[in-house]
């Protein structure tokens, strides 16, 4: 028999039980090392990915607001031009204009709007198809109005021809009137004939006698007849000039005499207006009296009758000395 097989064993029979539980444990701790660093990993990968969007969409609205910016801009650059092109056709084309205005000043706010967002965006874009259909209906409106101008253009060119050419013709006609007027007015001047000088003396009883002695004529008494196979109907006046022997005119302030304006001689004195009644191809007899309020003197008298500014006639009488007993 063995000299040891009477004493108890002191070695530990649980140590492969400790040496089981620290692996246990290391293990999980390391299981959760990897799991944190796994997490880590995919919440920094989340991270990145959403960043990587948000920038996408960042850049998304960057270019997104650039196109509207050029979208607008080509618009308002096509209604610069027919803006400037169609000057005179803005008045008619106000109510439009004001309607682009208030679409233009809401697209801009939009622009410049440093953080606009999408649906603003997306509001600008809607305008700008707003506005280039508003310019569109005005492009079609200032193409109908300028074909009407020119048509109007056109219409006023035709007219300020028409109007020269009428202004031509008038003056011609004018011209031609007026020379036809003046032949009339030549050709209607009335004749004299018949022309006759009477030395009248007046006795005492109021009884009249023709005497040729001059230191007995009291009066002349001239008659004569006019007329005119033109001569519209109507009033004109009749100048007389009686001019004595000394071959001054006479006057008298009975007959009312003055001065009247001849067409070739100027201005003359006349001794009597006789105012006559025309009628047209229809002779008109015409006679007056004249006392110088002085005595007549010997020689020749003539009366001279004027009208229409010509002279149309003219007579002559002579008054003699007289003898001792005449």
């Amino acid at each position: 028999m063995s000299t040891t097989d009477n004493f108890p064993t002191t070695e530990p029979q649980n140590v492969p039980v400790r040496n089981n539980t620290k692996n246990v444990i290391i293990g999980i701790l390391a299981a959760g090392i990897i799991g944190l660093g796994a997490y880590v990993i995919v919440d920094k990968n989340k991270t990145v990915e959403v960043i990587h969007q948000q920038e996408t969409q960042l850049a998304t609205v960057v270019d997104e607001k650039s196109n509207v910016q050029k979208s607008f801009d080509a618009s308002l650059a096509r209604l610069d031009s027919m803006s400037s092109a169609n000057k005179g056709l803005e008045g008619k084309l106000t109510a439009k204009n004001s309607e682009i205005a208030k679409v233009k000043t809401e697209i801009r706010s939009i622009l410049n709007k440093k953080n606009a967002t999408a649906a603003e965006l997306a509001r600008a874009k809607s305008l700008i198809e707003s506005l280039n259909g508003k310019i569109e209906s005005m492009q079609v409106e200032v193409a109908r109005l300028t074909q009407e101008n020119q048509g109007l253009s056109n219409d006023k060119v035709v007219l300020t021809q028409e109007k020269e050419k009428l202004n031509t013709d008038l003056t011609a006609t004018t011209a031609v009137k007026q020379e036809l007027e003046k032949k009339v007015d030549v050709a209607s001047t009335l004749n004299a004939s018949n022309i006759v000088i009477t030395p009248i003396n007046v006795k005492g009883n109021g009884k009249e006698k023709v005497s040729s002695v001059a230191k007995r004529v009291d009066k002349l008494v001239v008659s004569f007849d006019v007329d005119n196979r033109i001569a519209q109907p109507g009033s004109t006046d009749i100048y007389v000039l009686v001019i004595g022997p000394d071959g001054k005119p006479l006057s008298a302030e009975s007959l009312g005499s003055g001065t009247f304006t001849t067409r070739e001689e100027g201005d003359k004195s006349f001794t009597a207006k006789v105012p006559v009644e025309v009628e047209t191809a229809k002779k008109k007899s015409v006679e007056f009296a004249f006392n110088p309020g002085a005595n007549f003197q010997q020689g020749n008298y003539t009366v001279q009758i004027y009208q229409n500014g010509f002279k149309i006639g003219e007579g002559t009488r002579t008054l003699k000395k007289g003898g001792l007993f005449s």
